[in-house]
């Protein structure tokens, strides 16, 4: 196994998607966001970066992530303290868009070449934020993301999974509204036990 900062660069590195994104809708090249530490005591896990990730190359600077944010019940400046929080998604790049304009999946390739060794150089993390179905089924082998998402309990305090934070959950969030009445305190409490 490398040190970390050697495996960091490599993961910085990595071209192993060139082809897949050159054939899809916005033909673009491997970019990969990495926000990864080894004292960070909080890892969000996402899906990947969308478009305004690639350009920008901090992950989550759009809509989704000032949910999140608020979910969390942190600010910007301690979101993004890689000392503090870790953002480790499904995949490092932005998969592009299929013809219809909508997002791709996060390429397998990504979590199969990277997950695993990753974690293993982040012993310190004390809370894992699965956000998503992708994390979720990857980290804890469930299918429905809502059914994930209700029993959250069952996999406290090490890990908490969360829907998307996207726009697209919104009509999610109105009927269950025991997502924010519940859950979002506890994960507020968490966040600042560990904060």
């Amino acid at each position: 196994m490398s040190s970390f900062s050697d495996h960091i660069q490599k993961i910085r590195d990595c071209r192993l998607c060139a082809e897949r994104f050159a054939v899809t809708k916005t033909a673009h090249q491997p970019r990969p966001v990495v926000w990864l530490s080894q004292t960070a005591r909080i890892m969000v896990v996402g899906q990947a970066p969308g478009a305004r990730v690639h350009v920008s190359g901090r992950p989550f600077t759009d809509a989704s992530g000032e949910r999140l944010r608020q979910w969390m019940g942190v600010d910007s400046k301690t979101f993004y303290d890689q000392n503090r929080i870790a953002i480790f998604p499904m995949a490092f790049c932005f998969p592009g868009y299929d013809a219809k304009g909508s997002d791709l999946p996060p390429p397998k390739l990504c979590a199969d070449q990277w997950r695993a060794d990753t974690l293993t150089l982040m012993p310190q993390i004390r809370l894992t934020l699965l956000i998503g179905g992708y994390a979720q089924k990857w980290h804890l082998n469930t299918k429905s993301m809502t059914e994930t998402v209700r029993n959250w309990q069952k996999y406290d305090p090490a890990i908490i999974p969360l829907p998307h934070p996207s726009w697209r959950n919104t009509s999610w969030l109105k009927k269950n509204p025991w997502f924010e009445t519940d859950l979002i305190p506890h994960l507020r409490k968490r966040i600042t036990e560990l904060l």
